[in-house]
């Protein structure tokens, strides 16, 4: 059974980065069938797919390319996220979800909240 646990910062300030990382059990993140994504819902918003990992590529939603960054830690069988420029508007829960070409994502973490805020 695959699991997947998202960490960091439940509180950024505006302007500074956050990272969060998603540790998986149950399963490589080098396995070549699957691909490694976040993805956000913000207060009375729907889910926003924000990119993934796949192989050695990495993939992003065209409106936070500029501040997303993805990546993995083959060593330690985890990904991260990266996202810069933090405004209120990025208070969200944060998913961290594997897909499976071509059917979609298949498994999810439980979300972690991250608050923006001086």
């Amino acid at each position: 059974q695959v699991q997947l646990q998202a960490s960091g910062p439940g509180l950024v300030k505006p302007s500074q980065t956050l990272s969060l990382t998603c540790a998986v059990s149950g399963g490589s993140i080098t396995t070549s069938a699957y691909y490694w994504g976040w993805i956000r819902q913000a207060p009375g918003k729907g889910l926003e797919w924000m990119g993934h990992v796949y192989g050695g590529s990495t993939y992003y939603s065209p409106s936070l390319k500029s501040r997303t960054s993805i990546s993995r830690n083959t060593s330690n069988n985890h990904f991260s996220l990266h996202l810069s420029s933090m405004t209120p508007e990025d208070t969200a829960v944060y998913y961290c979800a594997r897909g499976r070409v071509p059917f979609g994502l298949d498994y999810w973490g439980q979300g972690t909240q991250v608050t923006v805020s001086s």
